[in-house]
């Protein structure tokens, strides 16, 4: 590994870390409403069934003063009975009171089915009622939850950031100004591994001759694709006994030329 690039690929660790927590930590409102909503619609619902409630509640009493009124008139009708003369008024008369017991009929039958709608409402809320205390736990305990893990990633972010300021000033100035310069433009890692012949930024392949260049020279080499630094990770010892037998093969075939 280019033993210049060491303190960056340690420094590159800190700050994907640190992007890491930054974006967990940004992510937890966003399920702090989402575990609300549960609680959100439930209560919604006991609002509007509130509102029905006091609606058929206004509805029954309403139609009761209604009743009220017309009670008061037929009293007044049954009153003046006494001062009819003739048997046309009498049936007349009749006729009215037949038409005020009808009409009093249908104002108790709306009494009646206000106060059936109001117990049926009522039964509704009691029921969401209990479903919002449910999910007033529920949400309570998540809130606490998230709160917890918000709290303890702004002391590891903060933990994170300090290493990374130690870290970063160990490195040589040039290569953090180059690893800031990559870093603004990528707005994400900039170092990138080399391996099966890849860059692992950008998972692409690159030039066998580039490959060679980032496995021993000590200067920066860029992916010509993603443009990301990239460092050689070594080879596992299947590959390096593979590029022994090359090595030797390619010698024994000089030898046999000369």
């Amino acid at each position: 590994m280019n033993q210049k690039l060491s303190p960056l690929i340690e420094l590159q660790k800190l700050d994907l870390r640190i992007m890491e927590i930054t974006e967990i930590r940004k992510k937890i409102p966003e399920r702090l409403h989402v575990a609300e909503t549960p609680l959100r619609e439930v209560t919604k619902a006991l609002t509007d069934t509130k509102s029905a409630i006091d609606a058929a509640t206004k509805e029954r009493r309403t139609h009761e003063k209604d009743l009220e009124v017309h009670e008061s008139n037929t009293e007044k009708m049954k009153s003046h009975a006494a001062n009819l003369k003739t048997n046309k008024e009498y049936q007349a008369h009749l006729f009215e009171l037949e038409l005020a017991n009808k009409k009093r009929g249908e104002f108790e039958e709306k009494i009646l089915l206000a106060m059936e709608k109001i117990d049926e409402l009522q039964k509704v809320a009691k029921e969401l009622q209990e479903k919002k205390q449910a999910h007033d736990n529920v949400f309570a305990q998540e809130k606490q939850g998230l709160d917890a893990q918000d709290k303890e990633l702004a002391k590891e972010l903060a933990q994170v950031e300090a290493d990374y300021r130690e870290a970063a000033g160990k490195v040589e100035k040039s290569l953090l100004d180059r690893y800031n310069q990559v870093k603004a433009s990528r707005k994400d890692q900039p170092l990138a591994a080399v391996r099966d012949g890849k860059c692992m930024g950008c998972r692409l392949q690159i030039p066998p001759q580039l490959i060679a260049q980032v496995r021993r020279s000590d200067d920066l080499h860029l992916c010509p694709y993603c443009r990301r630094i990239l460092y050689w990770e070594g080879e596992p010892a299947k590959e390096r006994a593979s590029a022994l037998s090359e090595a030797r093969k390619a010698d024994f075939e000089v030898g046999e030329s000369v």
